[in-house]
């Protein structure tokens, strides 16, 4: 199985009220995010059998912009185990339910998200140390219970190859 696991972008402050956090959506950083890295991913040829995300206003979000981007046409699936707080077990049960997917992809946040993949890319079975920036993306080639890192893309990373590609596209003005 082919694993991609996408924090949720940029949605701005955390806010105290742990209910109207949970309705905290993107901000205009986080759209943008969405965009990049979704297009970056259809560039890539990503497909994916299932998307699965947090219940979260912001994770959801961005699994659906993302989704779009690389054009699922599946439903979203939503799974408390990508909530914040919620453990390995939790994410080891989401696993187990998805295991005859070819390729899935999970959206959640962190601290919870960077644990679960570095839980997953570590043969020793502790965890590797790995911190997915919000609107990340990691791919992970799993066989049984663990899996190997093949990349990890950041917004800013995509973002500035993007400007990069638009830039050296534009005509050269030549001096007389």
């Amino acid at each position: 199985m082919i694993l991609y696991f996408l924090r949720h972008a940029s949605a701005g402050e955390h806010v105290a009220n742990p209910k109207k956090d949970e309705k905290r959506a993107l901000d205009k950083e986080g759209i943008e995010q969405c965009g990049y890295m979704g297009r970056a991913l259809a560039a890539l040829n990503v497909q994916v059998d299932t998307v699965v995300s947090s219940p979260l206003k912001r994770a959801t979000q961005t699994a659906s912009l993302v989704g779009n981007e690389i054009g699922y046409e599946g439903k979203l699936q939503i799974d408390a185990g990508l909530r914040p707080g919620a453990g390995l077990a939790d994410f080891r049960k989401l696993l187990d339910k998805y295991s005859k997917q070819d390729a899935l992809m999970v959206v959640g946040h962190n601290p919870n998200l960077s644990q679960f993949l570095g839980s997953v890319i570590s043969d020793s079975g502790c965890e590797a140390a790995v911190d997915l920036k919000k609107g990340a993306v990691a791919r992970v080639e799993m066989r049984r219970t663990s899996g190997t890192l093949q990349w990890c893309l950041t917004p800013k990373a995509v973002r500035t190859l993007y400007e990069t590609a638009v830039e050296s596209s534009r005509p050269k003005t030549s001096r007389k």
